[in-house]
């Protein structure tokens, strides 16, 4: 079995939503469909939405992986995809997420500051960045993250803060929940 990986850029086409625990409710969808049908492929990577665009990253078998791409180069929940890498690898990174998920973080808007990006723009990405982008996603734990999907730089860099309590709530909610579609995707 030969293993490959893929990222890609894209357009939102749809009008973000106010977010809603945590995630704009179109990308939260994406999430759930994802999730359910990367594990039964066995695909692993992660997401990044922000400033209407997204980052997503693909690892698996080049077979399965192919066929994915072909079906979300044809979803029109965004427009304008652009291949960004599309190699072959010998081993998985992302070995403990169907589809991880990064929210707006300080660390995407290090990213963003040390490029002097004013707005985050996949499309645009070198092989550089892109891999920057991959290992932002790959190491981000969510902790002390803040949501925000506004858009805009301004926009960006005015953080609330979410109290502890809640924030461990939140997280303990998203285990059990995470833990539950496994467990049914199991049964499937």
């Amino acid at each position: 079995m030969s293993l490959m990986r893929l990222a890609y850029a894209s357009e939102a086409t749809f009008k973000a939503k106010p977010v809603e625990k945590g995630v704009e409710p179109n990308v939260a969808r994406i999430l759930m469909e994802s999730r359910r049908n990367n594990a039964r492929s066995e695909i692993v990577g992660g997401l990044y939405y922000g400033d209407d665009q997204f980052f997503q990253y693909l690892e698996g078998e080049e077979g399965a992986v192919r066929q994915l791409y072909d079906r979300i180069a044809r979803d029109d929940r965004h427009r304008n995809v652009i291949t960004l890498l599309e190699e072959p690898i010998e081993a998985r990174t992302f070995t403990n997420w169907s589809m991880k998920y990064v929210p707006l973080s300080s660390d995407v808007n290090r990213f963003l500051d040390k490029e002097g990006m004013e707005a985050f723009r996949p499309s645009g990405f070198n092989r550089s960045q892109c891999e920057e982008m991959i290992t932002l996603i790959r190491n981000s734990s969510q902790e002390g993250r803040v949501v925000s999907h506004d858009g805009g730089r301004n926009k960006r860099n005015k953080q609330s803060v979410i109290p502890k309590g809640i924030l461990a709530g939140l997280i303990a909610a998203a285990v059990c929940l995470v833990g539950a579609m496994a467990y049914v995707s199991t049964m499937l």
